[in-house]
């Protein structure tokens, strides 16, 4: 597996580099790791194995205002690095900000993107053959503490209700899935859902 520091340096030299490319605006949060109970909720299933807290943080380039056919969206990237070792993953992708209410305070913000994850795409096989006891319970015991991506690269939808405190300022409660949707792997789907809050801050003038 690739240490999650390694993931967590890797984007935020991304972060930065975006960043100073454009104005946008920078984002970070906390998320709950591997919830399961919006998963069953919307009958997406989440695998329940892994723990802590994941760290976000992530940056959005200004609306793209010529993307008239996507209809305006934001590009992002982000990373979350979990607090106990366990999965955590980069990620690029698109995202709408869309207002709502009397006062256009308040915003929907769905996305949708792809990651890359330092979690298994395959759990090692308790069952090839030569292996010690200690090694057979060791991998067996994995599977009760580890996710089983099946994939590597993963989709990565998502969506937030936000609420603008200022001109530079927001506040989002936020949902993260990541999956192979059986898609970009065979097999295996353990996905992942996290949820948290995160706060946004607009850079520029």
């Amino acid at each position: 597996m690739i240490k999650s520091g390694f993931v967590g340096a890797l984007a935020l030299g991304v972060v930065m580099l975006a960043g100073s490319a454009s104005a946008g605006e920078i984002y970070g949060g906390a998320y709950a790791h591997d919830v399961t109970f919006l998963g069953e909720a919307l009958g997406i299933g989440a695998a329940g194995r892994e723990g802590g807290a994941d760290i976000e943080l992530g940056w959005r380039s200004d609306k793209k205002e010529t993307w008239d056919f996507l209809r305006h969206p934001s590009v992002y990237v982000m990373a979350a690095v979990n607090t106990q070792g366990d999965s955590s993953h980069i990620a690029t992708g698109l995202t709408w900000k869309v207002n709502f209410g009397e006062t256009k305070k308040w915003f929907v913000r769905p996305g949708f993107g792809l990651a890359y994850t330092d979690g298994y795409d395959e759990l090692p096989d308790f069952r090839t053959p030569g292996l010690s006891q200690e090694e057979i319970a060791r991998r067996v015991a994995m599977r009760d503490d580890h996710i089983e991506f099946g994939s590597k690269l993963l989709f990565q939808p998502n969506i937030a209700l936000g609420y603008d405190l200022s001109e530079r300022t927001s506040i989002e409660l936020a949902y993260i899935h990541l999956s192979n949707g059986q898609i970009l792997g065979q097999g295996k789907n353990q996905g992942l859902d996290d949820l948290g809050l995160r706060v946004s801050y607009k850079l520029g003038k």
